[in-house]
C-alpha cells in the first residue's frame, strides 16, 4: 500500500515541497542536458538566416544589374533610332536640295536656252 501511514497536514506539507523540489532539479538538469543541443540548433538557425541573407542581397544584386543592363540597352537603342531618324533626315535633305539644285539648274538652261534663241532670231532679222 502506497499510503499506508496517517498523512497530517504537516507531512502533506512536506511531502509537497520535496515533489516540488524534485521535479524543479529534474528541470534544471533536464535544462543543462539539453545546453549543447539548443546551442547546437540556434548556431544552425543563424547558419540559415545569414545563408538567406546572402542569397537575398545576392538576388537584390543580380535583379540590379540586370536592370542597368535594360536600361543600356533601352539607351544604346534609343541613340541607333536616333541615329538612323538624323540620317534619313539628312539625307532627306540632300535630296531636297539636290532636286532644287536640278530645278534651278534646268530653269537656267532653259533661260539659255531662250536666250540662244531669242539672240538668232535677231540676227536674222537683222
Amino acid at each position: 500500500m502506497k499510503n499506508a501511514r496517517n498523512n497530517e497536514v504537516a507531512d502533506r506539507r512536506s511531502s509537497s515541497a520535496e515533489a516540488k523540489a524534485a521535479l524543479l532539479n529534474a528541470y534544471r538538469a533536464a535544462k543543462t542536458a539539453a545546453e549543447p543541443a539548443r546551442i547546437a540548433r540556434q548556431a544552425e538557425r543563424t547558419a540559415i538566416s545569414n545563408a538567406r541573407e546572402e542569397r537575398r542581397v545576392e538576388r537584390e544584386r543580380v535583379k540590379l544589374e540586370e536592370h542597368k543592363r535594360i536600361e543600356i540597352e533601352a539607351a544604346e537603342r534609343q541613340a541607333a533610332a536616333e541615329a538612323v531618324i538624323a540620317a534619313e533626315t539628312e539625307a532627306r535633305e540632300r535630296a531636297e536640295k539636290a532636286r532644287i539644285a536640278r530645278v534651278v539648274d534646268d530653269e537656267a538652261l532653259r533661260k539659255a536656252e531662250r536666250d540662244r534663241r531669242y539672240a538668232n532670231r535677231k540676227a536674222r532679222q537683222a
